[in-house]
């Protein structure tokens, strides 16, 4: 299990791919042929729901598709984990998250994250994206954690775990390649004239982002080049230390 920081976050949420529920229906989805077995099947592409949850202002059952267009809502304890296409989704507790792409497509092109996180897992393709109050990720196959913090002015936190991902922010803009996550704050109000700042590896875990590609038939980049990188700001982008080991100061800004 790789070490993480938790701000505001429960050891539970970062360990549900340890329930035995999720081990079985993640076993039975693949042994029923994933996501091409689902759409031949008429099968819904809800790996797993814990808790109570809404499509479109509706009480979520694990039996419906979650489809582009819909807005998804996770309430307290809840989690959720969905597949689209050649991409996996972990939406976590008391978040908010609008899933677009064409009409009918089984392809997700955007994630709008409003509030929460979420956990995903892209294939590659062209024009996708994550967006948040605060940021614009454009996708080019990757994994990537998102996460919005609505107390503190809908600041952003991005990891792109690894691939290629185009970050913008407002007037600010970087082209991040990673092979062992590259994390960034995404702040409301410029901090000493940068919007996108360093961060930590937060919230999230290697198994995590694991987990999710195996659903899709995919790897980490770590998988497949069986290298790691450190878990501390120092290798995130160049940028040195954060300066705090304190987990309950990440995702606070400094007066």
């Amino acid at each position: 299990m790789t070490q993480h920081r938790l701000a505001n976050r429960t050891e539970r949420e970062v360990l549900w791919f340890q329930r035995r529920s999720f081990l079985r229906a993640a076993a039975l989805w693949t042994s029923l042929g994933g996501t091409l077995g689902a759409q031949a099947q008429g099968r819904s592409n809800i790996v797993t729901l814990v808790g109570d949850a809404q499509a479109n202002g509706i009480r979520l059952q694990a039996d419906q598709t979650i489809r582009n267009g819909d807005e998804l809502l996770t309430g307290p304890g809840a989690s959720l984990v969905f597949v689209m296409g050649d991409s996996a989704f972990h939406l976590r507790q008391n978040s908010r998250l609008k899933v677009e792409g064409d009409t009918g497509g089984v392809v997700v092109n955007a994630l709008r994250l409003l509030t929460g996180g979420v956990i995903s897992v892209w294939g590659k393709g062209p024009q996708r994206k994550i967006s948040t109050p605060t940021a614009t990720a454009g996708i080019r196959g990757t994994g990537v954690y998102a996460e919005v913090f609505p107390e503190q002015d809908n600041r952003s936190y991005l990891c792109i775990c690894y691939g290629v991902v185009d970050l913008e922010a407002s007037t600010e803009r970087k082209l991040v390649q990673a092979e062992y996550h590259d994390a960034h704050w995404v702040e409301p109000i410029a901090r000493n004239g940068r919007l996108l700042t360093p961060a930590p590896l937060l919230n999230h875990t290697d198994e995590e982002i694991e987990y999710l590609a195996q659903l899709v038939n995919q790897r980490a980049a770590w998988q497949i080049t069986g290298r790691k990188g450190a878990k501390d700001a120092s290798s995130y982008g160049g940028y040195g230390s954060l300066g705090s080991s304190d987990p309950s100061s990440f995702g606070k800004t400094s007066p």
